[in-house]
C-alpha cells in the first residue's frame, strides 16, 4: 500500500487476504481493488481468484470475505472461465451502500441489496453462447460492467459475445450492440460526467483476439448504447494487431475527460478531449493489463 502515489510502500508481514482454511481454499491472485462509497470510513472491497469478495475496514490492513458470496449456493456450479474462476468487476450504489454488484467469470453478475449478506444472480437477458442454454440464470461470461455516480441503477455490460444495459441494477438486460463490428470484447469505461456516455474497445472474436480489420478504434456512445461511433483520430488505421484488456480503458475527471488506454503489446494511448483524437503516450512497455488515471490538484 502507497499513500504518496508510489513513492514508498508497505505491506503487511503476511499475506493479508486469506481464505477460511476450512473452506478449502487458497488465493491465486488478486483481481480488482474498489474503496467504499460510504463517506467517512476506510472500508476497501478486494475481488478475487477462485471467486469471492474481500472486504476490509481498516483501509487494507485486515481483510475479512464477504461470507455471503463465499457460501453461495451456486459456488459449486461456477466453472472457471479463460482467465480462471475470478471476481474481477466491483460496482456499487454511492446512494445505498449496502448495493453492490460483482462480475465473475464464468458465473455472471450477482446483486446484493443487504450488504453482502445475500446474493442473487442477475442475468435475464444476458446470452451464454457457448452453452445449450443460452440464457441460464447464471453461468455467463461477463468480461467487464461499469456504471456511473450520478445514475448508479443504470449498467452497463460487456460480455463474452455481446453488449448489455439495465436501467435497474441488472433485474432485465437489453442488447445494444447497434453499429459495432463486433460485440465481443473486454474494455468498457464510463465518462465522468455524462452518465450516457461510454466507451469500449471491440475485438474481432474470442478466436481472433485483435481490433476488428486491424483498425485501432475506441467506440463511444453518447445515447446509453443507442448508437456507437468509431474514434481513431490519432490511432493506427491498419496493420493494428492490438487487444485491449479488461482494465485497459480509464478515465480521468477533467472537464472535457482524458480517456486513456493500453495495449497487450505495450503502447499507451491517450486522448485529451474525451475521444475526438489521440497520441500516443509510451509504446514501448510490457503487456498492460491495467490503466489508472487521477486528477491532482485543481482541475485544468
Amino acid at each position: 500500500m502507497s499513500d504518496d502515489f508510489g513513492a514508498t510502500w508497505t505491506g503487511p508481514e503476511r499475506q493479508a487476504i486469506r481464505f477460511p482454511e476450512e473452506s478449502g481454499l487458497s488465493l491465486a491472485q488478486v483481481w480488482q481493488i474498489a474503496p467504499g462509497v460510504a463517506d467517512g470510513q476506510d472500508v476497501v472491497f478486494a475481488g478475487v481468484e477462485p471467486a469471492a469478495l474481500f472486504r476490509s475496514a481498516d483501509a487494507g490492513e485486515s481483510w475479512e470475505p464477504v461470507k455471503g458470496l463465499l457460501e453461495h449456493e451456486h459456488r459449486p456450479k461456477w466453472m472457471p472461465g479463460g482467465g480462471g474462476l475470478c471476481l474481477h468487476t466491483i460496482v456499487q450504489d454511492r446512494n445505498d451502500p449496502k448495493r453492490m454488484g460483482i462480475a465473475i467469470s464464468t458465473a455472471g453478475f450477482y446483486r446484493t441489496d443487504d450488504g453482502g449478506e445475500s446474493w442473487r444472480a442477475r442475468n435475464q437477458g444476458v446470452r451464454a453462447v457457448f452453452l445449450p442454454n443460452q440464457l441460464p440464470e447464471f453461468g455467463q461470461c461477463v468480461h467487464k460492467v461499469v456504471n456511473h455516480p450520478a445514475k448508479p441503477e443504470r449498467l452497463f455490460l460487456q460480455n463474452h459475445w455481446g453488449l448489455y444495459r439495465s436501467d435497474d441494477w441488472g433485474d432485465s438486460w437489453q442488447d445494444i450492440a447497434n453499429g459495432v463490428p463486433s460485440d465481443f470484447g473486454f474494455a468498457m469505461t464510463m465518462h465522468p460526467h455524462d452518465p450516457d456516455t461510454v466507451y469500449i474497445v471491440p475485438l474481432q472474436s474470442d478466436e481472433f483476439r485483435i481490433v476488428p480489420e486491424a483498425k485501432l478504434r475506441v467506440y463511444r456512445t453518447r445515447d446509453a448504447g443507442a448508437s456507437w461511433q468509431p474514434l481513431g483520430d490519432g490511432l493506427p488505421q491498419e496493420k493494428a494487431y492490438e487487444s485491449v484488456l479488461r482494465d485497459g480503458l480509464t478515465a480521468d475527471t477533467h472537464a472535457d475527460a482524458g480517456i486513456y488506454f493500453g495495449t497487450r503489446s505495450g503502447k499507451l494511448f491517450g486522448s485529451a478531449d474525451a475521444g475526438e483524437s489521440w497520441t500516443p503516450i509510451i509504446e514501448t512497455l510490457p503487456p498492460i493489463c491495467c490503466v489508472k488515471a487521477a486528477v491532482i490538484g485543481a482541475p485544468a
